[in-house]
């Protein structure tokens, strides 16, 4: 593997991450009737927050597969650190 860099994305534990688009995240948000900082964190120097390219302020879709739920949608607010 010399040459290769790991991607933590690619482990089939980690759940599909993404950064959500401004527009989409306001949407989101009111849907909820939330603030972002009312939201669970997610540390920007998070290894898997480096690799999407979130920064603080970001809102981040985590999508799991679950076997009772089938697939769940969470959000966390990206902070500083």
């Amino acid at each position: 593997m010399k040459g290769r860099k790991f991607k933590v994305t690619d482990h089939e534990l980690v759940p599909k991450h993404e950064v959500v688009p401004i527009e989409e995240a306001i949407k989101i948000i009111k849907e909820l009737g939330v603030r972002l900082d009312q939201l669970p964190y997610m540390k920007a120097s998070d290894p898997v927050a480096r690799e999407i390219g979130a920064k603080p302020g970001d809102l981040v879709r985590i999508v799991r597969k679950s076997p009772t739920a089938g697939k769940v949608v969470v959000y966390r607010y990206v902070i500083a650190g």
